[in-house]
């Protein structure tokens, strides 16, 4: 199908006919005709409903009272109150309903109110495990005291570094230390002197070599060489070997008790150090315990500290050659020392101290990692490292104790976001993790934090089909998400409304520091928000929408050189935006100027009529005539939608047309065969059709077939119809209504031109300032029907019928020329011996 967006009159001004094939079941006649007259027309007041700007009582929005919050939104307000109350766990909030409503900031303004009542929730850190490093620790303190204590710990860091060198470095502690070694030091050498004097003393000579101790026979103080050991006397030779031998022994037993002294040694020395290292550390941490000692999970992280402080006191000694390459290469304070790392304090959830109330946060981005948090890497010698202090908190943590508002279909298109919030949730607990972990694809050692306890309400936001979609296909979400706060795209028309209409103009203008509007201005925008709505009593509450107007005109009122927005300024911004998109409308106006697409709008045609459709476009939408021809013979009792032969009508076309089927065997053929073959069909479509809208233009066709009645090619119809012949609502009637509008006045308004809609779309009707004009001057008409039988008459001319008493419809009315063609189709089939259709059974439709 070919479409388009625009209007576009023909050059020279008038309007062209078109001539068409014709037979016996299709004739047209082109002259002129008769300018309307129906007492279902329509008056120019019940096409738009306008506010006189007189009534508003006011100049301009300066005189009004800002409108902050939402209009007319009770239900959803009081389910979100609900479920901000409700403290379980699976009480969570989804707020369903169109994007442009101003939910999102009302919602954040509500529960910010609610928050500031609330209490501030606790903080939360991660400390080092000094027992298993790579399972930190998850320490709750009170609000307004995380960062204090990480700052207290980097100051018992810098305390130490200056204490612990000068308490080494004092005269009692070195006094203290060269008596140990005096006690220790001196014993080994003088037990080898003595052992050394022993053996002379028997002859025997103690020597020290590179290889280590040794002895030697001696004569006259001179060491004997092996020659002259070997000619002494073997009695003499044996005797020394047996001093030698017991000197060997000694000599063993004195190196093997030279260790344990000084094991000995070490240990005193050792057990001085720590003393002297203890008085530094528990003075250094004595504020600390003081100031968050009460807590017993910080209480014990300080004796930790304590423990290795104490036994790593070298550390704070040997600065200058201690180990500085675990991740930062030179370091520039304690806190980024890598010796002291393990020391310091990760602020998970850190209150700033004039915080008051719970907080609210929103997820701009809810990755997995921006969600529950993430522990994050370094690279370290072409490895990536991690610990403690690099985990970083999500938005969970931010949010723990208050509300975390986030977007549905953001989150949901993140992967493994979605899983790991309803776990948090379901657990109750933040366990940082990465996605990798869940799916049990990673067996290198990472960080395991402890979970920390979590308390929020989570707020989703998300369009309706996004809720129930969730609803159908995941069981946990109910489970977990038990309040639906639905937020309408419409309010009623009433009087109170209005004047919270105009107050949410003032606000908009107010908040982006325009200037005023006046109150023609503000009925303008009043009327769109009624044709946005797609209802004269109701008003659209889509605040970005309306925000875009009221910026717009300030726009044009400003290019105009006015210091107050005037109605010509709204109008022409409501304008601008529609021509910025309605290129395609253009190109489609286009076809029916050039003929290419064929639509007839003056004359008569049987079984021919145009049908209305609407196009959407993104957030444009338009409609579009389109004809309808419909073709009846003698046949076995079937209608072809060629449309479904070719499978481009949809399920609710089809149907539409076997509606039409059963409409027709209820109305003329209960007591015969309805020997009838039709076939239906959209001309010129090249698309998909699919709804019911156009189900009673459909049955016009086919009447007009059945009855040899011409049908006014002036007239457009839309509306859905049932088996009883009653006309039924349809969507888009604005755009409908419009779109044949534009096709005729592209040709020139007859006034013999018009569209029938259902009388049930009036109260819908919101068209457009230059239809209504039309309408007022009598060049163009609107009918409201409610019945086949109303339709019909205005579209022939010729009265529809009812049955008298005798069953029998009047002659010459549309409906007995019908009953007499099916009358004579049903004979034949019968003296035939044909299978047509009994009232409306068999094969109604192909």
């Amino acid at each position: 199908m070919i479409f388009g967006l625009g209007k576009k009159s023909r050059k020279d001004g008038k309007s062209e006919t078109r001539e068409t094939a014709s037979d016996h079941d299709q004739e047209k006649r082109t002259e002129d005709d008769p300018p309307l007259q129906s007492t279902a027309a329509l008056a120019a007041d019940d096409l738009r409903r306008t506010v006189d700007a007189d009534t508003l009582k006011l100049k301009t929005t300066d005189d009004l009272e800002p409108m902050h919050g939402l209009i007319g939104q009770e239900r959803a307000l009081r389910a979100l109150h609900f479920g901000a109350g409700m403290r379980s766990y699976d009480y969570n909030i989804f707020v369903l309903g169109p994007d442009a409503s101003g939910k999102s900031a009302a919602v954040h303004a509500t529960l910010t109110a609610l928050a500031a009542e609330a209490a501030n929730p606790n903080d939360w850190v991660y400390v080092n495990n000094f027992q298993h490093s790579n399972s930190p620790n998850a320490l709750c303190l009170p609000p307004g005291q995380a960062r204090p204590l990480e700052k207290a710990m980097v100051a018992v860091i810098d305390e130490l570094r200056a204490t612990l060198p000068t308490a080494f470095e004092s005269e009692d502690y070195q006094a203290r230390a060269r008596a140990i070694d005096a006690e220790y030091g001196g014993q080994p050498e003088e037990q080898l002197q003595a052992l050394g004097q022993k053996a002379e003393q028997r002859g025997i000579a103690f020597l020290r070599t590179p290889l280590g101790f040794t002895f030697a026979p001696m004569l006259e103080g001179k060491v004997v060489k092996p020659e002259a050991f070997a000619a002494m006397p073997p009695s003499m030779q044996s005797k020394v070997k047996e001093n030698i031998e017991a000197l060997q022994q000694e000599l063993t037993e004195l190196l093997q008790s030279f260790p344990r002294a000084d094991k000995e040694r070490r240990q005193n020395l050792g057990t001085l150090n720590e003393e002297v290292s203890a008085n530094a550390v528990k003075a250094a941490l004595a504020d600390v315990l003081a100031d968050f000692g009460k807590d017993e999970g910080v209480q014990g992280f300080l004796r930790a500290v304590e423990t290795d402080l104490i036994a790593n006191a070298h550390l704070f000694i040997s600065e200058e050659t201690g180990e500085r390459s675990d991740f930062v290469p030179q370091p520039l304070d304690s806190s980024r020392d890598p010796r002291f790392r393990r020391y310091m304090i990760n602020t998970i959830i850190g209150q700033e101290t004039d915080n008051r109330g719970a907080p609210v946060v929103k997820a701009t981005n809810p990755t997995h990692g921006n969600l529950i948090g993430r522990a994050e890497h370094l690279a370290h010698m072409g490895a990536l490292v991690t610990d403690f202090l690099l985990i970083k908190p999500g938005a969970l943590h931010r949010a723990n104790g208050g509300y975390l508002l986030i977007d549905a279909r953001k989150l949901l298109l993140s992967p493994f976001a979605w899983e790991a919030l309803k776990r948090a949730l379901s657990t109750r607990s933040i366990r940082i993790e990465q996605p990798a972990e869940s799916l049990g694809i990673v067996t290198t050692q990472s960080l395991d934090p402890q979970p920390i306890p979590l308390d929020v309400k989570v707020v989703l936001f998300g369009d309706r089909e996004l809720y129930y979609l969730l609803s159908q296909s995941d069981p946990e979400f109910q489970q977990l998400f038990k309040v639906q706060a639905d937020f309408d795209d419409t309010i009623a028309r009433t009087k109170d409304n209005t004047v919270a209409y105009a107050r949410l103009v003032a606000a908009i203008a107010g908040e982006h520091a325009l200037k005023p509007l006046d109150k023609s201005a503000i009925a303008r925008i009043i009327d769109e928000g009624s044709r946005m709505a797609g209802d004269r009593d109701k008003l659209s509450i889509e605040v970005s929408r309306i925000g875009d107007i009221v910026r717009e005109a300030d726009y044009w009122a400003t290019d105009a050189g006015r210091k107050v927005t005037t109605r010509e300024d709204v109008h022409r911004a409501i304008n601008e935006h529609v021509q910025r998109a309605d290129r395609l409308r253009d190109r489609d106006q286009e076809t029916f100027e050039r003929g290419i697409v064929l639509v007839d709008t003056e004359g008569e045609a049987i079984g021919q009529i145009n049908g209305l459709s609407v196009l959407q476009l993104g957030e444009f939408s338009f409609g579009r005539p389109t004809r309808i021809t419909a073709r009846v013979r003698f046949g076995p009792g079937r209608v072809v939608d060629i449309e479904r032969e070719v499978k481009l009508g949809g399920p609710l076309h089809s149907k539409g047309v076997m509606i039409l089927w059963g409409y027709l065997a209820g109305m003329f053929a209960q007591d015969r065969l309805l020997a009838l073959s039709a076939s239906l069909v959209f001309e010129q479509s090249y698309g998909g059709v699919d709804g019911d809208s156009a189900s009673s233009t459909e049955l016009y066709a086919l009447l007009s077939a059945l009855a040899d009645a011409p049908i006014r090619q002036g007239i457009a119809v839309t509306g859905s119809v049932n088996q009883l012949g009653e006309v039924q609502a349809i969507g888009g009637v604005n755009e409908k209504v419009e779109g044949f509008f534009d096709v005729c006045s592209a040709r020139s308004l007859t006034g013999a031109q018009g569209v029938i809609i259902p009388k049930a779309n009036v109260q819908h009707l919101m068209l457009r300032e230059d239809v209504v004009d039309a309408v007022k001057a009598g060049k163009f008409s609107v009918f409201a029907v409610s019945k086949i039988a109303e339709g019909i008459e205005i579209l022939t001319g010729m009265p529809a019928g009812e049955r008298g008493a005798d069953g029998a419809f009047p002659e010459g009315t549309v409906f007995a020329r019908i009953e007499e063609k099916l009358r004579l189709f049903a004979e034949r089939a019968s003296s035939s011996g044909g299978g047509a259709s009994q009232a409306g059974t068999g094969d109604a439709m192909s």
